[in-house]
């Protein structure tokens, strides 16, 4: 997976940098303290956590593929750690985290540790965002892979991950220019 970002981490930059995402980030933020601790989980271009430190927010952010880290790690003026959500073993640190569009390339068998892993890493009460394409497919497209959920297979997967439970989940098109016909399944969830 990291094979794609690490060839193509220039072109992927340019491509989400400026992509609008103020609307879903003011649903998350709804939900998280001022000056609260977000970790900003898949990070790709920085986009979020800039924003996130822009409103006042401490951000940890972290993308497993290292050049993809170190132009995030520019854009937003401090460290990006180079990690997999398969390493994540934070303990009731964070507010909130924000895993837009990322989660999606972890292989639905890993999906339930990963998510148990989020959890742990959350303080009660935290609140985890996360979207991943509509649908209920296990795809390649080249040399990505792409888990797609569902209202279903999320609901499966929480099934698996104690403590975790649903706040919203609403489903919305792409952000990206020419591509609002894609669909996504939105979802926070909150640490009991």
């Amino acid at each position: 997976m990291t094979d794609y970002y690490n060839a193509n981490a220039a072109a992927y930059f340019e491509a989400t940098v400026d992509v609008e995402m103020g609307p879903l980030r003011a649903r998350f933020l709804a939900h998280i303290r001022e000056g609260g601790r977000i970790l900003d989980a898949g990070c790709g271009s920085g986009r979020d956590s800039r924003a996130f430190l822009k409103a006042g927010y401490r951000v940890t952010a972290f993308d497993a593929a290292e050049p993809m880290a170190e132009l995030a790690s520019e854009h937003i003026g401090q460290p990006v750690e180079i990690m997999r959500f398969q390493d994540v073993a934070w303990a009731e640190r964070f507010d909130g985290i924000w895993a837009c569009a990322s989660l999606l390339h972890v292989p639905r068998p890993e999906l339930p540790d990963v998510f148990q892993r989020l959890t742990r890493a959350l303080k009660p009460g935290g609140v985890l965002y996360t979207s991943f394409k509509y649908g209920n497919e296990d795809r390649k497209e080249g040399r990505r892979h792409f888990t797609d959920l569902d209202e279903a297979g999320l609901a499966a997967l929480l099934e698996q991950v104690p403590g975790l439970q649903g706040l919203e989940q609403w489903i919305s098109g792409d952000r990206r220019a020419g591509r609002a016909h894609e669909r996504w399944l939105n979802a926070l969830l909150r640490k009991g």
